[in-house]
């Protein structure tokens, strides 16, 4: 039977807020755990927004996923201003409301949600006029950490278990990370966005806990844990292409992450490329009214060449 306790209560209340303001953003949307035994409770928290490009023919798709420090989500300039953009170039988009801290949701839910969404497009292509050989992924700050886990942890099937029948590759034909979180590490982590991803996981064996000056946060995770999402450390050699966005003047999240990121990439021999701004802070998306964008343009001037030089958008 339906449960409708504050968890429920929060993303019902979340989803009432949206639609008004973003309706006009999107076509369809979709609860990805609707008809998935035992996630019951999970419904309302995870939803797939379809914001599709007019084309006539199956089109690039990009799933969005906003960042919110995996606490909560900024869906209106990180979420649907991208999708509209997308949608300029030709590119059906789908914004991703992904599980958060705020309603109690840590690893694996997040995973489990864009791997969802990546198997929900390309099974449904069909009807959402998508290229299934085509379907990348972009992320805004703790977003940019797990587009960049859905890329590395692609053959860490999260749905099998959950009884879903997997039909589809989970592995996203390209990833961009704009100024992502990266690094579990205590000396360039985003602590809040660790501290949500991670939960209580610092409770387990070989971790210890407990607050002091130097631990502001009362957790210490074991080195075990901050390696395994430390995506520095995590990428594979058939790491789809990446496109990874930062400015040196972040005053969030630390430039180093990037940094750290690009030479794991380099190590590997990834196909990527890594734009840096010396000034454009954290935050921005594709605000059209902000500093960096009315100055960079960056997702037209460095995005979109990179994209059609991938093969994702013809010239």
């Amino acid at each position: 039977m339906f449960k409708f306790n504050r968890k429920t209560f929060t993303a019902f209340f979340t989803i009432l807020l949206i639609l008004p303001a973003f309706s006009k953003d999107f076509t369809s949307r979709k609860f990805l755990w609707r008809g998935v035994p035992g996630m019951e409770t999970q419904i309302r928290d995870t939803v797939l927004y379809y914001c599709p490009a007019k084309t006539e023919s199956p089109a690039p798709a990009v799933i969005i996923c906003p960042g919110g420090s995996y606490h909560h989500l900024g869906m209106k300039h990180e979420g649907f201003a991208s999708a509209r953009w997308f949608n300029s170039i030709g590119i059906n988009a789908f914004v991703l409301q992904y599980r958060v801290a705020y309603n109690e949701h840590h690893y694996p839910d997040q995973l489990q949600d864009i791997q969802m969404a990546i198997h929900d497009v390309r099974r449904n292509a069909q009807a959402y006029r998508v290229n299934p050989d085509k379907v990348g992924v972009i992320g805004y700050s703790a977003g940019g950490h797990l587009v960049t886990m859905a890329g590395a942890f692609s053959k860490r099937d999260t749905l099998s278990a959950l009884g879903v029948s997997v039909t589809e590759s989970l592995r996203p034909d390209f990833v961009i990370p704009v100024y992502p979180v990266v690094s579990m590490q205590d000396d360039i982590a985003h602590r809040w966005s660790r501290k949500s991803l991670l939960g209580h996981q610092w409770n387990r064996p070989n971790a210890v806990k407990g607050w002091s000056l130097l631990n502001p946060w009362g957790h210490a995770y074991s080195q075990e844990l901050k390696d395994a999402f430390s995506m520095e450390k995590q990428i594979p050699s058939d790491m789809p292409p990446v496109f990874l966005l930062a400015c040196r003047d972040d005053p969030v999240v630390m430039y180093e992450n990037s940094v750290r990121l690009d030479q794991a990439l380099t190590e590997k021999a990834v196909q990527h490329i890594f734009v840096s701004y010396d000034k454009g802070g954290h935050g921005f998306g594709m605000k059209e009214n902000s500093s960096i964008m009315l100055r960079e343009h960056w997702n037209q001037k460095d995005l979109l060449p990179w994209l059609i030089q991938i093969g994702v958008v013809e010239r």
